[in-house]
């Protein structure tokens, strides 16, 4: 998956680097309840950041609530690495907490070649081990992210734009 944002590399990773970001990110998340657990900005520019996500199970589909009857808890790890060469690299993990469910995967945030601007890249894998209806969650998951990673360049985009 990719996005591109209207903001250089090193405009989006100082966002990822501010506190204020992920708090405004998460209020703005759609979720019923959100956390940001812990965060951390190295001297060389690294971040680690990692987020609680709550969806409350009345807001759940029908697939999810058969194997998952209760709320969803879901935390997010987010390791960036500093801004080198303008590019960014990190890793990204999620789990549903008391769930069969994981995720990792690796994200570049680089300039596109074709104009300005930064393009995020993300690539995951998604598993879910649950017999025989593991592979449809998975696809689930996998289509969730995709609108998440679109909301989540909207958000950024915009909260640059307005703390610029």
């Amino acid at each position: 998956m990719s996005t591109d944002y209207g903001a250089t590399v090193e405009q989006v990773h100082r966002a990822f680097s501010d506190e204020s970001y992920w708090l405004a990110r998460l209020a703005d998340s759609g979720a019923d309840d959100a956390a940001l657990e812990s965060m951390s900005v190295s001297d060389d520019g690294s971040i680690d950041v990692v987020t609680t996500q709550v969806l409350r199970s009345d807001r759940l589909p029908g697939l999810v609530t058969q194997f998952h009857p209760r709320d969803l808890c879901i935390r997010r790890e987010e390791t960036w690495g500093p801004v080198i060469g303008g590019t960014a690299h990190a890793t990204v993990t999620g789990s549903i907490l008391d769930a069969p469910v994981g995720l990792t995967g690796n994200a570049v945030l680089a300039p596109p070649p074709e104009s300005g601007g930064a393009r995020l890249t993300f690539r995951a894998t998604v598993e879910v081990r649950i017999p025989l209806v593991g592979g449809k969650i998975e696809n689930f998951i996998g289509s969730q992210l995709v609108e998440l990673l679109i909301a989540e360049q909207r958000f950024t985009t915009m909260w640059i734009s307005q703390n610029a």
